[in-house]
């Protein structure tokens, strides 16, 4: 089983007004998460990117947290007060060009001693193109090209020192990028960092396929995962590779309780903590498109249907998310606010530690996922009762290591190193 923890940035997932609750930009949050997830093992920290402050009716939407570093900064820092974690930063492919990442997150390998990853990312608006003088983004289908062309490009980089550590000249000249010159970083310890790619779509897929060494993925049900999984694996073969060449990850929250029915409760209220009233009505105007304020979170759905849109809403097509989310209402008699909690629950993983390791085991075995990105409602100590509890269940059932057996993330992730091809 592979295991990574998932350090959020904007999200609807962190409990902000929890005592508990830290700094999201101090660095002490950070080793805290990292040392943490060293202690437990585990494959990699990721690190998430805001290329700009979230908004919603054009006012910084203050539910979610304003600002957070740059990663691979915040990630070479890591790289001193770590000595096995792989460390991944979400980089975005759509308003840079690949040599500037390139050069950067092969530097970052080489500083933590082959642990880099490169969390490939889309921003597809023209609300975070106005942070660049790129502007508007390709459409939805120019984007995933540019964004394959763009990985493939900064392998050519990668491979354009010799493993024997000679520079050599490089040239790509393809439909989107056209770049020639010298490397400055010689071959890093991986040969590439591990890249990973997040989606679940049939386009994050097949970009998934052709480039990324992990997938990240979302389901809910132990059967949506087994066949996700299977289609993301099915598409290999035509690139040449194997199944084993990519893993597959399933974000996940996780909510312990001595018992069961603790867990239960206490998963409970965290939902409540998380969907706020206000957060509840944001979800529900991010779907329909238009101004809900006057709307009360306990009270029904609106009737109308959600505003024609160009482009589709962030939860997905507006007319059939609004659509699942009236059937969910009126099948179980929620308020706009339960039918939000309910709807978007990522917390598949609740109970005692126990009961946890084996659903997580389960999962695994029967091929729903090949590990877990663990995303924790609290920073920076969210992953402390997990590495405590059910870390040691999981070496126990001998389904996890008890040990880091290599070096590399590579290693970690039983990944062989790239083929040179200079």
């Amino acid at each position: 089983m592979h295991l990574a923890a998932h350090f959020p940035g904007a999200n609807g997932t962190t409990v902000w007004n929890d005592p508990r609750s830290g700094s999201q930009i101090e660095f002490a949050s950070f080793e805290h998460l990292a040392r943490t997830a060293e202690r437990g093992l585990f494959d990699f920290l990721l690190i998430a990117e805001g290329l700009r402050l979230r908004e919603h009716r054009g006012l910084i939407n203050d539910l979610d947290v304003a600002g957070g570093p740059e990663p691979l900064t915040a990630l070479a820092a890591l790289s001193a007060v770590t000595d096995r974690l792989g460390l991944a930063a979400t980089v975005s492919a759509t308003f840079t060009e690949p040599y500037e990442p390139a050069r950067r997150l092969a530097t970052l390998d080489h500083l933590s001693a082959g642990r880099a990853a490169w969390n490939v990312s889309l921003s597809a608006d023209t609300f975070t193109g106005e942070n660049f003088r790129r502007g508007d983004p390709p459409d939805r289908a120019g984007e995933y090209a540019r964004a394959a062309e763009f990985v493939a490009t900064a392998r050519e980089l990668w491979d354009s020192w010799t493993p024997d550590g000679a520079p050599r000249p490089f040239a790509h000249h393809g439909r989107h990028f056209s770049v020639e010159g010298e490397f400055t970083v010689p071959r890093s310890p991986q040969g590439h960092p591990v890249v990973i790619r997040a989606g679940d779509s049939a386009e994050d897929r097949e970009l998934a396929a052709s480039t990324a060494d992990i997938v990240l993925t979302r389901h809910g049900t132990p059967e949506a995962g087994r066949a996700l999984r299977a289609d993301i694996k099915g598409r290999l073969a035509k690139y040449g590779r194997e199944p084993g060449g990519l893993k597959v990850m399933c974000g996940a929250g996780v909510v312990l309780g001595d018992s069961d029915t603790e867990a239960r409760e206490r998963a409970a209220g965290i939902r409540l903590q998380q969907v706020s009233p206000q957060r509840a009505i944001l979800a529900l105007e991010q779907v329909w498109g238009r101004d809900l304020s006057s709307y009360d979170p306990d009270g029904p759905l609106p009737e109308c249907d959600p505003a024609p849109r160009p482009a589709p809403a962030r939860h997905g097509d507006a007319r059939a998310v609004a659509a699942r989310w009236r059937e969910l209402s009126r099948a179980k008699g929620l308020s706009i606010r339960q039918t939000v909690i309910e709807a978007t629950d990522r917390q598949p993983f609740v109970g005692s530690p126990r009961t946890v390791a084996a659903q997580m085991t389960e999962r695994v075995a029967t091929g729903a996922a090949d590990g877990f990105l663990l995303v924790p409602h609290l920073i920076p100590g969210g992953l402390d009762d997990f590495v405590d509890r059910v870390v040691p269940l999981l070496q126990e059932r001998g389904v996890f290591r008890t040990a880091y057996t290599g070096s590399t993330l590579r290693s970690h992730l039983g990944l062989a190193e790239p083929v040179w091809k200079g």
